[in-house]
């Protein structure tokens, strides 16, 4: 079994989508653990704000049965893709880490670069395990977010999910 973790975030019915997401990974992927979820401002575009958190589980598909996954339970929320990078969405489910696999291609980057890019990327992943390490910095993600400069991201724990 592999050990994976996910960041889930929409800005379209957010409380909607989020509950759907997670009963379909917990159909999927049981047990799953869940991050507080935290809401943010739109990166990139002029939108609704984002709510997002980060889930781990473990499951024995391969990398590329994951991302398929992933993708299909995107679609079951609504979700469709657009030409754009940065745009509203229902649904985005990004696989951050699948065990300690190091990959960058055309087609995937694990780790996620977003990990150290974006405070509602690094600090639920932190808060479900600060004390994991990335495989490529060797800090724990814990440190990652003590030491890393993100705090101009503001985030605001959200408590109703």
């Amino acid at each position: 079994m592999t050990q994976v973790y996910v960041s889930i975030g929409s800005n379209q019915q957010p409380e909607q989508h989020i509950k759907h997401a997670l009963a379909l990974l917990e159909d999927r992927f049981a047990p799953i653990q869940k991050s507080p979820v935290y809401e943010s401002v739109a990166v990139g575009f002029d939108g609704d704000n984002f709510f997002n958190l980060v889930v781990c589980f473990d499951t024995d598909m391969s990398l590329s049965d994951l991302d398929k996954a992933l993708d299909d339970i995107e679609r079951q929320c609504g979700r469709v893709r657009h030409l754009q990078r940065f745009a509203p969405r229902t649904m985005d489910l990004d696989l951050l880490l699948y065990g300690d696999l190091v990959r960058h291609d055309s087609e995937l980057h694990i780790p996620r670069r977003e990990i150290s890019r974006y405070a509602f990327v690094l600090k639920p992943l932190s808060d479900l395990a600060p004390l994991a390490v990335h495989p490529e910095t060797g800090q724990t993600f814990e440190q990652m977010w003590e030491e890393g400069e993100l705090s101009d991201q503001k985030l605001w724990e959200f408590d109703k999910l």
